[in-house]
């Protein structure tokens, strides 16, 4: 059985008949596209739009409640209409970032908890750019964290920042207390180190040519459990605004772990296929 993407961004609703479907939200996630579609040669892609500004708001406010306003019954409807009429039946991914990973979370918490014969299919959610934390897990006992890269089912969440963010210990709008990650080089959820040399290439734009080349930007993780953040030391430029700190790599979530990242998803594929 072939198994279907399903990814959750920022962007118009895209169709391309094939095998392996991926539903999307948030602009982050066209890099997952990227990354389904280099992996498989046949992908359907879904990417669901939603307004990002008015989502985010709502997340600066009141956190995780106002995702269930209107923007994600929208949501409900079209994973209704994908399942009922693409899926047939098949294997899963369903991935987001930033505002898009917190309508995954609600996807997750409420949508698959009703649907567990569609959430028994998941082979991995990785809700990135967004805090998963502790209090979420124990409040949705039916989903579970990544203990590594092979499992499936499983939620692969983190948050990027650089020493800046760390050190002063700054607010970040898209962590949330008692945030939990897991380490994009290593797949461990303690503090062991990664090297940049563990890195197998990040997504970087040449201005120049405006063309993606694989680059090494020094791009090394260590996860800081205190924030439940991933600290990289990277060069890249960190995203602008107050709401993120002086150096944080939200924009980089994907892009700095780009192959690490289409490796660990072939991995789960794979590891899911073996299991069923």
């Amino acid at each position: 059985m072939y198994p279907c993407s399903l990814s959750l961004t920022r962007s118009t609703i895209v169709l391309k008949s094939a095998k392996v479907v991926n539903f999307s939200f948030s602009s982050g996630c066209i890099l997952f596209f990227a990354i389904m579609s280099s992996l498989l040669a046949d992908c359907r892609i879904c990417a669901y739009n939603i307004n990002g500004n008015r989502v985010f708001k709502t997340v600066l406010d009141k956190g995780y409640t106002l995702f269930s306003t209107i923007p994600y019954a929208d949501v409900t409807a079209a994973l209704d209409y994908y399942f009922e009429n693409y899926n047939n039946g098949r294997p899963f991914i369903i991935a987001g970032h930033s505002q898009g990973s917190g309508i995954v979370s609600l996807v997750l918490k409420d949508y698959f908890k009703k649907h567990t014969d569609y959430y028994e299919r998941m082979i991995a959610a990785y809700v990135i750019g967004f805090s998963i934390t502790k209090d979420y897990l124990e409040e949705n006992p039916h989903l579970k964290f990544a203990n590594g890269e092979y499992d499936t089912g499983v939620i692969i969440s983190w948050n990027t920042e650089g020493p800046k963010n760390v050190e002063q210990n700054v607010n970040n709008v898209v962590i949330l207390p008692n945030a939990i990650s897991i380490n994009p080089l290593n797949w461990k959820l303690d503090e062991t180190y990664a090297p940049a040399s563990k890195n197998l290439g990040s997504r970087i734009l040449n201005e120049k040519t405006v063309e993606y080349e694989i680059k090494d930007v020094g791009a090394d993780a260590k996860l800081v459990l205190s924030r439940g953040s991933i600290l990289t030391n990277a060069h890249f430029e960190p995203v602008g605004g107050d709401a993120f700190g002086p150096q944080s790599y939200h924009n980089g979530d994907y892009a700095l772990y780009y192959n690490n990242i289409k490796e660990n998803v072939a991995k789960r594929i794979e590891s899911y296929k073996a299991n069923h």
